[in-house]
């Protein structure tokens, strides 16, 4: 059996050596050509050319890399027709992976199959008509999510999402991280405003003062904020004049992931960014308020497309709003600070919410990874 796979990011990545590793389960015979990173690399694939070079967000990013990049999608196209593959699994980064899918669908009748589903429940829904044109299977990470590409025309399986089979803190190590840090038996908040230097840079200003009023009203409370490597040196500057002062956990300073999930297993309660964040806090139960300020166009643009009244993955896979949301013109340290203290106070309705999250999206069940495989060869004519 011949596939091509490819991804365009970390994420994808993960998703596609999984993916891979089931397949081989499988199929010992399986043979595979296309992009990906280290994990995909692992698993057995030579990627054509680094998947770095994909990893390109926003019209500013992409503007000055545009015709290097239509060249790649050409190149990747021609790699796909001249293998011949039985199957070719696009991983996420549509902007690429359906330009290639165009392409490869144009010259030839090799079967396509999209790796995590549009978001179309949440704004432009015709995205599935236009996607159901060039791909004939898609993967869905969120349970609710086959009807809309079905509706489309494409063939569509939720798979489970990689969150729940990720690995987690003991309450051994969590309490030894609370130790190592002189914590004791303190409230902990984790304080997560974010990944990228343009959401950091937007939301610290407002993280700040909200948790200033939560400290001035929990005098005895703590605070830490994991960083992510490349904005580290961002948030440190950013959070340098903040009264409250978080422990800083920078891996460029030796901080790992399991100090990370550890944090995550101790806090009592976190002030997150939007985004899968809200998964990861749900996997290690804990209770959180989310909070997001988008740039002006994107905000405008939300204002008038969202189809959805929440952005918390929580909320929607649940079918709950039991995680307190402060989403663009809501982002106020006045209003995120009190829901903060108020889910301290009262924490059960969202770990009830997080509890059917998990178990919605897979918990206890077949890897993920290996359900995607099985439902590529199910599918398969």
């Amino acid at each position: 059996m011949k596939v091509f796979i490819l991804a365009g990011e970390p994420s994808g990545d993960r998703l596609g050596g999984a993916l891979m590793a089931g397949l081989k389960e499988l199929r010992p015979d399986v043979a595979f050509a296309g992009i990906g990173g280290e994990m995909m690399q692992a698993e057995g694939l030579t990627s054509q050319f680094p998947m770095e070079e994909l990893s390109v967000m926003g019209i500013a990013e992409v503007l000055p890399k545009y015709f290097h990049l239509k060249r790649r999608i050409r190149e990747t196209a021609d790699a796909v027709l001249a293998m011949k593959p039985d199957v070719m699994i696009t991983i996420d980064a549509p902007d690429f992976s359906l330009r290639v899918a165009k392409l490869v669908k144009e010259a030839s009748d090799t079967r396509t199959v999209h790796y995590v589903a549009p978001t179309v429940w949440a704004w432009r829904p015709k995205r599935a008509q236009k996607m159901a044109k060039v791909i004939d299977h898609v993967l869905a990470l969120f349970p609710f999510e086959p009807p809309y590409m079905e509706a489309a025309g494409m063939d569509c399986d939720f798979v489970g999402h990689p969150v729940v089979t990720e690995p987690q803190a003991t309450e051994a190590e969590a309490q030894a991280f609370r130790a190592a840090h002189n914590i004791g038996d303190a409230p902990l908040v984790l304080v997560l405003p974010g990944s990228r230097t343009g959401e950091v840079t937007r939301l610290a200003p407002i993280f700040g003062p909200a948790i200033t009023e939560v400290a001035r009203q929990k005098p005895d409370a703590k605070f830490v904020l994991p960083c992510a490597r490349h904005v580290a040196p961002k948030v440190a500057e950013l959070t340098a004049d903040w009264p409250v002062k978080p422990i800083l956990l920078d891996p460029n300073q030796g901080s790992t992931p399991d100090e990370k999930r550890a944090a995550f297993r101790a806090a009592d309660v976190a002030l997150a960014a939007s985004g899968t964040v809200s998964l990861e806090l749900a996997a290690a139960n804990t209770p959180m308020v989310i909070a997001y300020k988008f740039n002006a166009i994107t905000q405008y643009l939300i204002e008038r497309m969202a189809l959805i009244d929440t952005f918390t993955l929580v909320n929607l896979v649940s079918e709950t709003r039991a995680v307190p949301e402060f989403v663009g013109k809501n982002c106020l340290p006045e209003k995120i600070a009190p829901a903060i203290l108020q889910t301290l106070a009262n924490p059960q309705p969202q770990r009830d919410a997080m509890a059917t999250t998990m178990d919605r999206l897979g918990k206890g069940g077949e890897r993920p990874g290996l359900r995607a495989a099985r439902a590529i060869l199910a599918r398969m004519p």
